[in-house]
């Protein structure tokens, strides 16, 4: 069965939990923490700019839980 190009690109995800607003601007659009589910996959910690109806986004940064954990040490040690 041949894949229909436009499906094979789409991009799907669902905000699993929405953890915090890190920053907001004058447009609407909010830089997030959340917990998303890319393609079907599992959840990851996804750190991106996100439209006030969460139907477009920014490219961000998507971390696995260790990830996130060393994240999380490292910017402890900074002791900001």
């Amino acid at each position: 069965m041949a894949v229909n190009e436009k499906e094979r690109d789409e991009i799907t995800f669902e905000i699993i939990e929405h953890l915090g607003v890190v920053s907001s601007y004058p447009t609407g659009w909010c830089k997030e923490l959340n917990k998303v589910a890319w393609n079907g996959g599992n959840e990851k910690y996804d750190l991106r700019d996100w439209s006030p109806d969460h139907e477009h986004m920014s490219r961000g940064v998507t971390l696995h839980t260790d990830e996130a954990k060393r994240l999380f040490e490292l910017l402890k040690a900074q002791k900001l």
